[in-house]
């Protein structure tokens, strides 16, 4: 079974987006929140995947809300102190943050990278073969100049090109990160991995992607097997 693109097209919650009217900045840091994150963060050491959200796997709204929260975070008490968590957690030097279980936010322990780094790499059949037009084209985009940001795209891309970052992110052909631009829009940034390796010092060695793979959906089966769950990665299990 394949989790489809399909299920991408629809709008996006992100990290970035924060709850209402939540302004953490990091003299703010209570000791509550520094205890949220240190066990946090021992669950991701634990289970080298942690989701930000989703019922039944572990995430970091359940464990931080100490109950299975559901629909919207933004709306529970603990809103600020899950998004000052998941700030400190994409900031850390350890921690990978991309959309890999069932397309939603997940966290990615430094130990994994090299799987994901392999896999992003290997452009298999899988992540290539039914990429729109927009999407092979900015591909070779950001392959060209190695970075680039969905806002500085212009109209070279129809409808949005948000439509085909999201095909290059699904696929695991980039390395995609949220942000926020001058005017308060949502942007993207991609970055070959090659790219991205280099800016956060990650010196990577490519594994077989099958064999990547292999140990990804292992991990991920024990994580499934443990909490009765049924999360799924991007490629089709019979690979």
């Amino acid at each position: 079974m394949q989790f489809v693109f399909h299920a991408f097209h629809r709008a996006e919650v992100t990290i970035a987006d924060g709850p209402r009217n939540c302004n953490v900045v990091s003299g703010e840091m209570t000791a509550k929140v520094i205890d949220h994150f240190d066990k946090v963060f021992m669950h991701l050491e634990e289970l080298g995947l942690l989701l930000l959200s989703k019922s039944g796997l572990p995430n970091v709204v359940n464990l931080i809300a100490k109950s299975d929260v559901k629909g919207s975070w933004w709306s529970h008490p603990d809103a600020h102190t899950i998004y000052a968590v998941s700030e400190m957690l994409e900031a850390h030097p350890d921690v990978l943050i991309m959309k890999l279980i069932d397309g939603k936010i997940t966290f990615v322990h430094r130990e994994l990278w090299s799987r994901i780094y392999s896999i992003g790499l290997a452009r298999e059949s899988w992540q290539t073969k039914a990429l729109s037009a927009d999407a092979k084209l900015l591909l070779k985009k950001v392959d060209a100049e190695g970075s680039l940001q969905t806002g500085a795209l212009g109209k070279a891309f129809d409808p949005k090109p948000g439509v085909a970052a999201r095909e290059l992110e699904f696929y695991l052909l980039v390395h995609v990160k949220q942000v926020h631009t001058q005017s308060g829009a949502h942007a993207k940034i991609l970055q070959t991995w090659d790219k991205w390796a280099k800016s956060v010092g990650f010196r990577a060695r490519a594994k077989s992607p099958s064999a990547a793979r292999r140990y990804l959906e292992q991990r991920l089966r024990e994580i499934n097997q443990k909490f009765n769950a049924n999360g799924r990665l991007p490629w089709p299990t019979n690979l």
